[in-house]
């Protein structure tokens, strides 16, 4: 019988994202294809040392405890990868030998395999590579580029994700009434459309996703009261008043939800993310992730007009 992806989590993960890849990358871009295989090979039981999204994406397979069997997960990650099967195979062991369920690969030798993420129903493709995952973006895929930025691990399991909201969560309309007219005219816009919800950007699949095991955890909590919630979400944005209130009113018309919310109003979003501390942060806008990656594990969403060039 056939594993149906459908009502699950499917992150698509590149080995850039996964592992650190420092070295391989140098020899492969001082010495050619042909000394990287030979690097690979040679190194094939070399496991390789976790990357920025490493953390995340393990705590994200944690939640299949959640599964009401394990051969019906909750959460599905699959490797995409532009490594042919051969450079592949030292990815896969090493997979293995850090205890992550991933089992499923797509390896295309030299091309960006983002094309395939409609077959494997995913809501997010991770990758250290700008140029693959502005062509996923694109095409309309959800994509982003995860930024050299330090890794947060610790001994808990909680799994906290913080995206900002215009050009990640909701599309970039009122960004280009922001670009074009600016900031008193964007209040202005928000204020006048406040019940009008924005339309949905590229993460708002994942998000509702992850609301799907956030329900699972309430539903466990409601039988074991002393469990312990583990997954938290917040949004982290430019916004202030008077303009969140669209923002959350768009949140419920969607249907999904976050636990936090920061309107920050320009202040600086690193101060924020420095405490709050997320295993991934989410922004469409390169000039906020400057600091925001120097304290958090933060991605590009290459998504929308500011990201034109």
């Amino acid at each position: 019988m056939a594993f149906d992806l459908e009502g699950r989590l499917v992150v698509g993960i590149a080995s850039s994202a996964l592992f650190d890849l420092t070295e391989s990358d140098e020899v492969f871009r001082t010495q050619g294809e042909t000394a990287y295989r030979s690097y690979q090979e040679n190194h094939l039981h070399d496991t390789l040392k976790p990357g920025v999204a490493f953390p995340f994406i393990k705590r994200l397979l944690s939640l299949n405890d959640l599964a009401p069997a394990p051969d019906d997960p909750l959460v599905e990650v699959i490797v995409l990868s532009r490594n042919d099967p051969d450079t592949g195979l030292r990815v896969m062991k090493s997979i293995e030998t850090h205890g992550l369920s991933i089992t499923r690969a797509v390896f295309m030798q030299g091309r960006s395999p983002h094309k395939f993420m409609p077959a494997f129903n995913m809501s997010l493709f991770l990758s250290a590579s700008a140029l693959d995952v502005r062509e996923a973006v694109s095409a309309g895929l959800p994509a982003g580029q995860v930024l050299p930025s330090p890794t947060v691990d610790d001994d808990s399991m909680d799994l906290r994700i913080a995206f900002d909201f215009d050009g990640v969560l909701a599309d970039d309309a009122s960004e280009g009434v922001m670009q074009a007219d600016g900031l008193r005219a964007f209040h202005a816009h928000e204020v006048a459309n406040l019940t009008t919800p924005h339309n949905p950007g590229p993460l708002k699949a994942f998000l509702k996703a992850v609301n799907h095991i956030q329900d699972r955890e309430e539903e466990r909590r409601l039988t074991e009261p002393d469990y312990r919630i583990r997954v938290h979400v917040a949004i982290v944005t430019a916004r202030n008043a008077p303009s969140h209130e669209r923002a959350v009113t768009s949140l419920k018309r969607w249907g999904v939800r976050v636990n936090d919310a920061f309107f920050l109003g320009g202040v600086e979003k690193a101060r924020v993310l420095g405490i709050l501390k997320p295993h991934i942060f989410f922004d469409d806008q390169k000039g906020h992730l400057e600091g925001a990656a120097k304290v958090a594990p933060s991605v590009h969403v290459p998504f929308g007009m500011i990201n034109e060039v």
